[in-house]
């Protein structure tokens, strides 16, 4: 049986993990920053070496992206420095360490899907900070999965599918930027190949850093017109803008398309394309709504 440690677990995907969890019979022992500070190398030493954890899944990150650019120390403690701890933790008790990590790691120049071996140039201070975070877990020595994802969503938490659900239902206009370019992926789903791969020691001497997203490639402003025509929000016109009419303080890749010819070769992963995750993540929310 594996111990398996989740960090993170009251975000988007460590629920969502936590759900699957339920299922195994393995051991998971689930915590958020109230149970596990991960930025306190001596509390993670203790809790993987008491616990004798086999496999830490890291779901923890400082993902405010604005506030990155105010804040990048706070951003590098949570991004970097935690899981360094993690990593460290990982090497001395032989454990896989599992990180999660993001497209932002790129500049958004290209204009075909990022493979794992490109080149990495992050723009901004949150894409900095992961990045940091997955050379700290490279240069560790521990053996380690490295996925890097985009656009995430699920039915909790602050994401852009519920902020579209809300907007689109209160106001009659709305701007979305049309000229960024990614795959909006379902928690779920990434949640699902993580749990896939551990569970059926898939990782064992396929140890590397692997692109997941969902299937299919809009623009947030596609997007949130998917999101509004599937609520039935439809007396709120969406108009498309440019980036540059959006102010922001953090630069924003303008292609975070993801090349996943490699996960799903080595793992065998089947990927759904994000219109339907969209569809059962929505379907969810009703449900939840109805038994709430």
């Amino acid at each position: 049986m594996l111990n398996v440690l989740i960090t993170g677990a009251g975000g988007q995907l460590g629920q969502a993990l936590c759900r699957l969890a339920a299922i195994s019979p393995n051991n998971y022992l689930a915590t958020d920053a109230a149970e596990l500070d991960i930025t306190d190398r001596e509390a993670v030493e203790k809790t993987v070496a008491e616990q004798k954890i086999d496999v830490i899944i890291n779901c923890a990150a400082y993902t405010d992206v604005e506030r990155a650019e105010e804040d990048e120390a706070a951003a590098d403690r949570l991004n970097r420095e935690a899981a360094a701890n993690l990593a460290a933790a990982a090497a001395r008790h032989d454990a896989l360490l599992v990180h999660v990590s993001t497209d932002y790691v790129f500049d958004g120049k290209s204009c075909t899907p990022y493979c794992e071996e490109d080149p990495t140039a992050p723009q901004n201070a949150y894409g900095r900070t992961k990045r940091a975070g997955e050379e700290a877990v490279v240069a560790s020595g521990c053996r380690y999965l490295i996925l890097r994802t985009a656009w995430l969503y699920s039915e909790t938490g602050k994401n852009f599918l519920r902020t579209m659900l809300r907007l689109t239902a209160e106001r009659e206009t709305l701007d979305v930027v049309c000229d960024q370019v990614g795959t909006p992926t379902y928690a779920g789903d990434l949640a699902l190949a993580i749990f896939s791969i551990v569970e059926n020691g898939l990782h064992t001497g396929n140890e590397g850093i692997y692109h997941f997203t969902d299937e299919g490639v809009c623009s947030w402003y596609d997007f949130a017109v998917e999101i509004a025509a599937a609520a039935g929000n439809d007396r709120c016109r969406i108009r498309p803008c440019r980036t540059e009419d959006y102010p922001a303080k953090a630069a924003r890749p303008a292609w975070s398309v993801l090349d996943k010819s490699k996960i799903r070769k080595r793992f065998g992963i089947e990927i759904p394309h994000w219109r339907e995750s969209m569809l059962y993540c929505l379907q969810r929310m009703k449900t939840n709504a109805k038994e709430a």
